[in-house]
């Protein structure tokens, strides 16, 4: 089952993918945001596409949080498609992780692009999303 959602920095809309009628792949336009995500066992897998800054990671962070807790065992990321990513957006990364943690799921990130994976370098976060402990959910 898909879920998918679109946002875009000035009103957002849900429930569809790019009305540019690509198959959503492919650059989406400056400051635009998709995640969509599906259910396959007990865990969750999320992509998420564009831009993901201060305005975009206020609205991912309810959509993300809500399918943490749908899943049984945790959310897997890829988060490859990101073509920007800020503070804000790491923010919510980890505000998940906590989620999850709370939760006694795991959360990991499966695939970054270079903005993201820079992100994550320059603050030594790397491991802490992406590494065996994020996949085991062990501290």
């Amino acid at each position: 089952m898909q879920k998918p959602a679109e946002y875009n920095k000035s009103p957002m809309a849900r429930g569809c993918l790019p009305r540019d009628g690509t198959s959503g792949r492919g650059p989406l336009p400056p400051g635009r945001l998709t995640v969509s995500y599906t259910s396959a066992g007990p865990r969750t897998s999320a992509t998420v596409r564009g831009e993901l800054d201060l305005n975009a990671g206020r609205r991912l962070h309810h959509t993300l949080h809500r399918a943490l807790t749908g899943s049984t065992e945790g959310l897997d990321l890829d988060l490859s498609g990101l073509s920007f990513c800020d503070c804000a957006g790491l923010n919510v990364l980890l505000d998940l992780r906590r989620q999850a943690l709370r939760q006694h799921k795991t959360l990991a990130v499966t695939a970054a692009g270079p903005a993201v994976g820079r992100l994550l370098d320059l603050i030594g976060a790397r491991e802490l999303l992406t590494g065996p402990r994020a996949r085991s959910g062990r501290p």
